[in-house]
């Protein structure tokens, strides 16, 4: 529907614990969904870079995400929420579109599973692992929902680098160079 503004590192509402979801159903949420479609089409567009993006990254408040990977379905979901983790963790390179000058590395759990809900209310539950890197994506978007950015996740400060830099240095070794369409 609408290519909206992406917030940037430093407006305060990347920093809010988005509300809940009351109603999937309604015209409004298939509206976010629908832009925050749009808006993340235009960032990989224009960048090169985008697999993912949060609601509160366009201002919206509210429990929703939405992931595009390159090949698969678009997947909306609603209210998602973190119900198990793996003790496993894995480190990962991690950008985001609200800063995307800036790569770090971060530790994530190999495995969790999701619960969310899709554009109909129904309750779905999935196991998100190192298929696709759902695992760290999805926890990742769902830091978004809670005011948390990959920065607050950053296990060493030395691994901070420029996009430049991680391109130069490091991007052959990471998820990023699984495909032409670039993913953060």
């Amino acid at each position: 529907m609408a290519i909206r503004t992406l917030l940037q590192l430093g407006d305060p509402a990347l920093r809010t614990t988005c509300r809940k979801v009351l109603d999937p159903q309604s015209l409004k949420t298939a509206s976010v969904v629908s832009d925050l479609a749009d808006t993340l089409r235009h960032w990989r567009e224009q960048t090169g870079y985008g697999r993912a993006i949060a609601a509160p990254q366009i201002g919206v408040l509210e429990r929703i995400i939405f992931l595009q990977l390159p090949g698969m379905d678009p997947w909306p979901l609603i209210n998602p929420e973190i119900v198990a983790r793996s003790s496993e963790t894995i480190v990962v390179w991690d950008a985001c579109l609200s800063f995307l000058c800036i790569f770090m590395q971060v530790k994530r759990h190999r495995e969790i599973s999701v619960r969310y809900q899709d554009l109909e209310g129904k309750s779905h539950e999935v196991e998100a692992g190192d298929e696709h890197n759902y695992s760290e994506l999805l926890q990742h978007e769902i830091d978004h929902l809670d005011g948390i950015l990959a920065l607050d996740r950053v296990i060493d400060t030395k691994s901070i680098c420029t996009r430049e830099e991680f391109e130069k240095r490091y991007r052959d070794r990471s998820p990023y160079a699984l495909s032409d369409s670039l993913t953060v």
